[in-house]
Order: C-alpha cells, then sequence, then structure tokens
C-alpha cells in the first residue's frame, strides 16, 4: 500500500512539474494581468496630492510588477539547456559519500529529474513571488514627493527588496525546472542575500532619521517576520539540497558510494 501510496505521488508530482513547465508563459501573461490591475487599484484608490499620485510611486509599482517576467523571460533564455551546462569545478555540498557519474548515467538513474519533493520547492519558489508583492502593495502605500527622508528611504529599501528578489527567485525557480547544475548553490546564495537584505533595510531606515514609534514597531515587526520565513526555508529545505538522492543525481551528477 505505501509503495502504492508513493507511485501516485510521483505521477502528481510528475504531472504538476509539467503543468508548470508546458502553462509557464500562461502563468507569467496572468501575473502581469493580475498584479498590474492590483498595483494599478492601489494606486487608484489612495489618496493623492493636487497633481496626482508622483511618478515615483507609479515607477515603483510598474517595476515590482515586471520585474520578475522579465527576470523569468531572461532565464528561460540564458538555461535554454541547462541541464548540459558544466558541473562547477569546485564541489561545495560535501556531506555524506558520494560518487561521481556521467552526465548520460546520471539522465538514466529513475531519480534524476525535478519531481517528487522538488516539485514542492519549485511551488514554493515560485509563490514566494505573489506573497512577497502582496505584502508590498499592502504595507507600502503611494507616498508624496515632499515625503520625510525616512519614509523616503523606507519606500526605496523595500521596493529594492521585492524588485529584485522577485527577480532573483523566479530566476533559481527557471534554474531548478531547467536542471542547472548551480542552482543549489544558487538558493541558497539568495536566502543568504535575503538575510542580509533585512538586515540593511533596518539599517538604511534607522539611518534617514527619526521613525515614528509606531512605524518603527511595524518595520522591526515585518523585518522579523521576513527572517523568520527565510530561516524557515533553509531549515526545510537545505537538508535537502545537501543530502536528497534526487538533488545530488539531478543537478551534482552523483549517487551513494
Amino acid at each position: 500500500m505505501l509503495e502504492r501510496y508513493g507511485d501516485r505521488l510521483q505521477a502528481r508530482s510528475a504531472a504538476l512539474l509539467v503543468s508548470l513547465d508546458s502553462r509557464l508563459d500562461r502563468i507569467l501573461q496572468y501575473w502581469l494581468l493580475v498584479a498590474g490591475l492590483v498595483a494599478a487599484a492601489r494606486v487608484t484608490f489612495s489618496a493623492h496630492p493636487a497633481g496626482g499620485p508622483p511618478i515615483s510611486t507609479i515607477a515603483s509599482y510598474a517595476l515590482v510588477v515586471v520585474a520578475p517576467f522579465v527576470a523569468t523571460m531572461l532565464a528561460l533564455r540564458w538555461f535554454h539547456n541547462g541541464d548540459r551546462q558544466p558541473q562547477p569545478v569546485t564541489r561545495l555540498a560535501r556531506i555524506g559519500r558520494w560518487r561521481t557519474i556521467y552526465a548520460a548515467e546520471a539522465r538514466l538513474d529513475p531519480l534524476y529529474g525535478t519531481t517528487g519533493m522538488m516539485v514542492s520547492l519549485l511551488v514554493g519558489i515560485m509563490l514566494n513571488v505573489p506573497v512577497r508583492t502582496a505584502e508590498y502593495l499592502a504595507a507600502m502605500p503611494p507616498i508624496p514627493s515632499a515625503a520625510p527622508s525616512w519614509l523616503a528611504a523606507l519606500h526605496f529599501a523595500m521596493t529594492f527588496d521585492v524588485v529584485a528578489f522577485g527577480s532573483l527567485y523566479m530566476i533559481a525557480f527557471v534554474a531548478a525546472l531547467r536542471r542547472v547544475p548551480l542552482f543549489p548553490r544558487l538558493m541558497v546564495a539568495i536566502w543568504m542575500a535575503d538575510l542580509a537584505m533585512q538586515v540593511a533595510t533596518a539599517k538604511l531606515v534607522v539611518a534617514a532619521g527619526p521613525l515614528p514609534e509606531s512605524v518603527a514597531v511595524a518595520l522591526q515587526n515585518m523585518l522579523t517576520g521576513n527572517v523568520k520565513k527565510v530561516l524557515i526555508s533553509m531549515a526545510l529545505w537545505l537538508p535537502y539540497l545537501l543530502l536528497s538522492r534526487r538533488v545530488n543525481v539531478t543537478f551534482r551528477h552523483r549517487v551513494p558510494a
């Protein structure tokens, strides 16, 4: 019974992977439509000075919507033959005893590919983008042109955060989907950069001037929540990226010794 259940889960994950791959262009179109409408509504139904919303606000919302789309399209071009790219010269994942095999032999392994638990990781990476964008649109209203320095710094930091990491997570998604050998270390690098960004945001905003107490508390809660989410992701997936036979045979072309 357990074997039958495992086969059923494997079949479902394979079907979901095919759906993600074949409908990625449609997903991107829906993203532009839905995220664009939500951003437009955020601008339209917010209070503005007599001259209307400042160009900086419109530009920042446009970047938030367009950046993941552009990053995904570029990644699809960069990683068109991702599984054919060479293995890195220096091996960083050294936990466990492994035997290196040729790429052709790795592709014949039953566990080669991004099905199974890897699909859950792919979906989580992709969902991180709309969640992060929704949090940004909810927390960062359009700001006036003559905003205080701390608000301008907060707007810049939060916009940079959601644009940069919305793009990076989608690049990682495509790298995993195309079985790029550098995907595991790319994922770890993005997690580390994400943690560093939360610290940099706090320092930048605090240095820009004294914050109202309510804003300081809200900012601390938000940044702490972001750090916790990244650490939870690392705790859940880093052991898998290091020790999973599927990950090792797919991305590192090695099997247990």
